[in-house]
């Protein structure tokens, strides 16, 4: 389990793959600030841009550690085949501060970035989120994007009149679209900040979500 708040920014120095095929999955080497891996062990889970990985080889002295990600991991999130910046976040330990929401490092999909501009001091972030996300997405809520935990300041639903409206255009057969507030210390703090309009981002639902969906929809018993 995680908390979507980032512990460190990391690399990928190295995209390598582990077989001829396109089955096949890579090993990836993470270079991280001095002294990040000082208590970590094999292993041990690390979030790479909100997807939970093992570390496999790691060597403190070096700051650098690798993990091995499978092609249905590489198919399922964005921005881990090849070389780049990462977020990190070690995974969280029981007497640790909660300070974003409980995150469990799986991608629940890939959204991509429909607006990214500058609002006052802050920024905002617009995500369109693939359609099966939708009616997990609230206002106030909370969301993981690259691994990072935020909240949910607007959000408009598909319509089947396709109308526009003040804050964006949506059609019957796309997902909604989701506005962020990014204030300065995050953008700092995170990879966030080199987001364009285009790019890709990794989903993650809040996990009481989940939960209140199955027991919505879930067969009551006789």
């Amino acid at each position: 389990m995680f908390t979507g708040i980032i512990t460190g920014l990391g690399r990928i120095t190295e995209s390598r793959a582990l077989g001829s095929g396109a089955s096949h999955g890579k090993q990836l080497t993470i270079e991280v600030p001095p002294g990040y891996l000082d208590d970590v062990q094999l292993g041990d889970s690390i979030a790479l841009n909100g997807a939970c990985m093992t570390v496999t080889t790691f060597d403190a002295a070096a700051n650098r550690f690798k993990i091995d990600i499978s092609h249905e991991s590489l198919d399922k999130t964005a921005s881990l085949a090849e070389p780049g910046p990462v977020n990190l976040e070690k995974a969280l330990r029981a007497n640790d501060r909660l300070g974003g929401h409980m995150v469990s490092g799986h991608v629940d999909g890939i959204g991509r970035v429909t607006l990214f501009q500058q609002v006052g001091e802050s920024w905002e972030l617009r995500v369109r989120a693939p359609r099966e996300l939708a009616r997990f997405i609230a206002y106030k809520g909370s969301i993981t994007v690259n691994g990072v935990s935020l909240t949910v300041n607007r959000v408009i639903d598909p319509n089947p009149a396709f109308e526009q409206s003040g804050f964006g255009q949506v059609g019957p057969d796309q997902g909604c679209e989701l506005s962020i507030n990014l204030i300065p210390h995050t953008l700092q703090s995170t990879t966030l900040g080199t987001l364009k309009s285009g790019a890709q981002v990794n989903l993650e639902i809040d996990l009481i979500a989940r939960y209140v969906e199955r027991m919505l929809t879930a067969p009551k018993p006789t």
